[in-house]
């Protein structure tokens, strides 16, 4: 019996991490893939689906200017039942913790539909940040058949909650096959020639530091955003050897914030966001990351760079134990101060720029087919992935 899996995904880092998934289901020919996107990014979603060749059979296109959480969700839920009468899936995919997670989420529920949730029990223990990732995935987590953790923390959060066992497997993250594929087999030339500079120099051993910045979190957004800015821009003037790459985000809100203070700075790349294979590969070039983002802690650490984070709390703790990851907050003197220490001092920079990877092993997409397999024919479970 062929199975129709209907995988939901709206925004770039869902895409990224879904794909290597929806690429393997279509390798096995009991499996069938249906694949819906809710549209809530755009053009970076297009290029992730570019990338791997994927086209989606729906778009719901959803997005629209100025709409609040409650009416993304809202249309989320009214495309993805619509969606689901029609094609009638056997179980949904659904990734991390965005609205269209929840939203796919609680739509398949309502219509008896197996949910399987890809990067299951991530959790920050603080419902109002990430906001409203972390309120989406515990919600998500009450209506899901199989959980699919990418650590042995994600599933110690679940059982904590009293999810069964039985119903939880530890995958890895398929970010980590996806950042395989993307530093290993795709060639990356720049359009911008400062970047494509800079690409030449470190792979001819030239060139001074770089930097690699990211900021665009919801509970960033205003004052913390500006001192990010602010912070941008101190570090750009005391270190003036340092190349600061910084692809700003599209919310008009994080330009405005961080524009200010640091447009004219030579050594402030102040860039549109890039492409996900020309992203990975500066992240392989750069020497260390300030970011708020949640993948890219799972990324860089993939590729032995320190990584500080401008929050106060994260869902993903594996790589704060292993020392790749320092949580600093948004204070600016703060901000200055950390990314000081790991430019000024080698043992500072050499304890956290380890290649150290708790978050997969490249085989994510293999246990999960696994474990739908297990789910539907109660075939052998893989084995949990360990770090």
């Amino acid at each position: 019996m062929t199975l129709r899996i209907m995988t939901i995904y709206g925004t770039r880092p869902e895409a990224i991490k879904v794909a290597p998934i929806i690429k393997a289901i279509d390798e096995e020919s009991d499996l069938e893939n249906v694949i819906v996107v809710t549209g809530q990014h755009r053009e970076m979603l297009d290029q992730v689906n570019g990338m791997f060749g994927i086209a989606p059979h729906h778009d719901l296109n959803i997005m629209s200017n100025g709409q609040t959480l409650n009416e993304i969700i809202a249309k989320v839920i009214t495309g993805v039942d619509r969606t689901l009468e029609l094609e009638q899936p056997d179980a949904v995919i659904v990734q991390g913790d965005t609205s269209s997670v929840m939203g796919a989420a609680v739509a398949a529920f309502n219509r008896k539909v197996p949910v399987i949730h890809l990067e299951a029990g991530l959790r920050s223990g603080d419902i109002h940040s990430p906001f409203p990732e972390e309120a989406n995935r515990k919600l998500a987590s009450q209506i899901t058949s199989l959980h699919l953790a990418p650590t042995a923390t994600s599933k110690d959060n679940l059982r904590r909650e009293a999810i069964s066992e039985s119903s939880i497997v530890v995958t890895g993250n398929s970010v980590i096959d996806t950042l395989e594929f993307a530093t290993q087999k795709l060639e990356v030339h720049y359009e911008d020639e400062r970047l494509e500079r800079l690409q030449r120099d470190r792979f001819a051993g030239a060139g001074g530091k770089i930097l690699l910045v990211t900021a665009h979190r919801r509970e960033n957004l205003g004052a913390k955003m500006e001192e990010i800015g602010r912070a941008i821009a101190d570090l750009a003037k005391k270190y003036p050897g340092l190349t600061i790459v910084f692809p700003i985000h599209k919310n008009p809100k994080v330009r405005h914030s961080i524009q200010p203070a640091v447009v004219g700075i030579d050594n402030v790349l102040l860039i549109e966001p890039l492409a996900y294979a020309e992203f990975t590969r500066m992240l392989s070039i750069s020497d260390l990351v300030l970011t708020d983002s949640g993948g890219v802690q799972e990324e860089a650490p993939s590729l032995g760079k320190p990584v500080l984070v401008m929050r106060e709390s994260t869902e993903r703790p594996e790589a704060v134990v292993a020392g790749t990851v320092k949580l600093v907050g948004t204070h600016q003197k703060r901000l200055v101060d950390e990314v000081s220490l790991l430019l000024d001092s080698e043992d500072a920079y050499a304890g956290m720029a380890n290649a150290v990877n708790p978050y997969g092993d490249g085989r994510a997409a293999e246990r999960t087919i696994a474990a739908i397999r297990s789910l539907f024919h109660g075939t052998e479970r893989p084995d949990d992935f360990e770090a």
